[in-house]
């Protein structure tokens, strides 16, 4: 057998001592798969602690080579054969040698074989290499480079992209909502080629974000949305102590929340969208006063003060560009939620603006940056859960998070769901 090279003992170290022959078959089992993943690990040097771990459990299994025949033990070495074992990503073929039992005439499987020739982890290795930005075509050329190994066309690779995607596509469907407190919610739409894909992305009491679903359509209509909300509730989500849902001022997302969460949500419209409608109506010479006075009218603490500040403005506009106006009337009560509920300087950094989910979408954005074709339905909502899944153990929690106890017992006075409300404000 081949020696290894000099960094052999780095490889011989993860084995127990080879001279103790007393240990038990059950022992050698329980640390096999430490050793095996350390081996598929090791790469050039892999090939040869292998060969060097197959030998090692033939010798177990029937003796040193050249040893006087044990007559208590019928197993025997038999020679050798071809097979094949992954290492990494890649299927390499070796000479496997063979153990044959002479009293029942039967081969004797080596179990270290039998486990190499499981691509541990392969599929979720290689998808996340193809979702941080390897190309396809380009996958062979970035794998390890093992001699004579096989199997990695890009056709093999879409394959098993495709493969692995498609559970992660159905572990994100279907995963149960009954889990998360959720207290808030954005939504918000992701173009992927023609096709907008609507995303919610939920918060929890903690403040934890957690991309909750998505939904392939057009456009934001009502329709879509309400359905898309109704497919949320039917996975379990929590709406009966109310939520608060931010978006960024599309009237179909507006009419479906307030149809399929009747009674039980208050929508909080994005400041920022806001401002910037009312901006493209105004002359350039005027844009920067009035977005300045916007912008204090929205940053000021009460409801009280920001609904006079904004009024205030009204009569300016209504001389420089009464659609200006109208699109500042339009909706102006829900960008005001937040100073409604008397949580805007505890929450004015997360809930008042549409930034959570369009940082998602923007992270989303990173990870399909090198599909080049959208090609169908299936791929667009394949790529999205698994760069959804990926991205989720990544997210922050929002700022602000220690007042979301405070934005449930507001919301839940605000739509009148709990009688003892009052209790509850005097107990905080």
């Amino acid at each position: 057998m081949k020696k290894v090279s000099h960094k052999a003992p780095k490889v011989k170290a993860i084995h127990k001592d080879d001279k103790t022959p007393d240990t038990p078959i059950e022992e050698e089992l329980d640390t096999m798969d430490t050793r095996i993943a350390l081996i598929q690990a090791l790469i050039p040097l892999g090939l040869d602690a292998v060969a060097e771990e197959l030998q090692r459990e033939v010798t177990r299994l029937s003796g040193d080579r050249y040893s006087r025949k044990d007559t208590q033990n019928p197993n025997r070495r038999w020679g050798s054969q071809q097979g094949s074992v992954y290492l990494a990503d890649q299927k390499v073929p070796i000479s496997v040698p063979r153990v044959r039992n002479v009293e029942r005439d039967e081969e004797v499987t080596l179990s270290t074989y039998h486990h190499l020739q499981v691509p541990r982890r392969m599929d979720e290795g290689l998808l996340l290499r193809m979702i941080k930005g390897i190309a396809t075509r380009s996958y062979q050329a970035c794998a390890e480079a093992i001699p004579k190994a096989f199997g990695l066309s890009s056709s093999t690779v879409s394959r098993r992209f495709i493969k692995a995607s498609a559970q992660k596509l159905k572990q994100f469907r279907e995963r149960s909502l009954a889990q998360y407190d959720i207290v808030a919610l954005f939504i918000d739409g992701k173009t992927f080629a023609d096709q907008e894909m609507i995303i919610a992305l939920g918060v929890t009491i903690e403040g934890e974000k957690i991309p909750i679903g998505f939904v392939q359509a057009a456009t934001e209509n009502e329709r879509v949305c309400r359905q898309f909300i109704g497919s949320l509730i039917e996975r379990d989500l929590s709406y009966d102590k109310g939520l608060l849902c931010i978006i960024d001022g599309s009237k179909g997302l507006y009419a479906a929340l307030t149809k399929a969460l009747d009674g039980y949500v208050v929508i909080q419209r994005c400041q920022w969208h806001k401002r910037e409608n009312v901006m493209s109506y105004l002359p350039k010479n005027k844009q920067d006063e009035i977005k300045k006075l916007l912008q204090h009218a929205y940053d000021l603490p009460t409801y009280k003060e920001a609904k006079t500040a904004l009024l205030s403005l009204k009569a300016e506009l209504a001389l420089i560009n009464e659609d200006a106006l109208n699109s500042l009337e339009e909706g102006l009560e829900e960008t005001l939620s937040l100073h409604r509920l008397g949580l805007m300087p505890d929450l004015k950094q997360s809930f008042r603006t549409t930034n959570c989910i369009e940082s998602l979408n923007s992270m989303v954005a990173q990870l399909t940056r090198n599909v080049k074709r959208w090609t169908n339905s299936n791929q667009r909502r394949r790529w999205l859960a698994t760069a959804l899944l990926d991205i989720e153990p990544r997210l922050r929690r929002v700022k602000g998070y220690k007042s979301l106890p405070r934005l449930r017992r507001a919301l839940m006075k605000n739509l009148k769901l709990d009688t003892d409300w009052q209790d509850a404000i005097a107990a905080d």
